[in-house]
């Protein structure tokens, strides 16, 4: 009796193991699907350049649904709020990990510290508005000016630095930086 029930506490045991290694392997390959379906868009869109002009024009996007939102909106306007924290989060941590690292490379020290400096200011209104209440009558036109240097940094970027940055480099390191801001995008998508 007692073999058997050994036996069977062995079967148990192993059959444990084998379905928490089984949802272990599905959480990871889940949370591997959904960072590459976050990272697919600026993947597909190219040269690097051309992949965070796309990541630019998508956070617009949610600044125009934000904008839209009234002062009743509160749970909306808190949803909406965290997906532009995350999309401008992961864009500016491929943007000072790998471009403004290689602008520093090539020269352009002064404009990346730049761009770099104003990135700051993105945290100070990320954290303006996440701490006011959402029903706060000053929190939309704090969202407008906010917009108002996003827009400023996103034109300066696509229109001057990101082409003055493209043409120094060969066809080979604007290959490798577009690699490494994909892979630095990954680890927070």
């Amino acid at each position: 009796m007692a073999t058997t029930q050994q036996a069977s506490s062995g079967n148990v045991g192993r059959t444990v193991a084998i379905g928490a290694a089984t949802g272990v392997v599905a959480g990871l390959l889940a949370n591997f699907l959904r960072k590459a379906a976050v990272q697919a868009p600026t993947v597909m869109a190219g040269r690097w350049d051309k992949a965070l002009a796309a990541e630019h024009a998508a956070a617009l996007k949610i600044f125009d649904l934000l904008e839209k939102t009234k002062d009743e909106d509160t749970a909306r306007r808190a949803f909406l709020l965290m997906q532009l924290k995350h999309a401008i989060s992961k864009h500016a941590f491929q943007e000072e990990n790998v471009v403004y690292a290689m602008m520093r490379d090539q020269g352009l020290t002064e404009a990346a510290d730049h761009l770099n400096h104003e990135h700051g200011y993105v945290k100070q209104y990320f954290f303006d508005l996440t701490e006011m209440a959402k029903d706060d009558p000053a929190w939309l036109p704090k969202l407008k000016e906010f917009r108002v240097l996003i827009e400023s940094h996103m034109r300066e970027e696509e229109q001057d630095l990101f082409p003055k940055l493209r043409d120094q480099l060969s066809e080979t390191q604007n290959k490798h930086i577009t690699a490494a801001m994909n892979k630095e995008g990954l680890k927070l998508a």
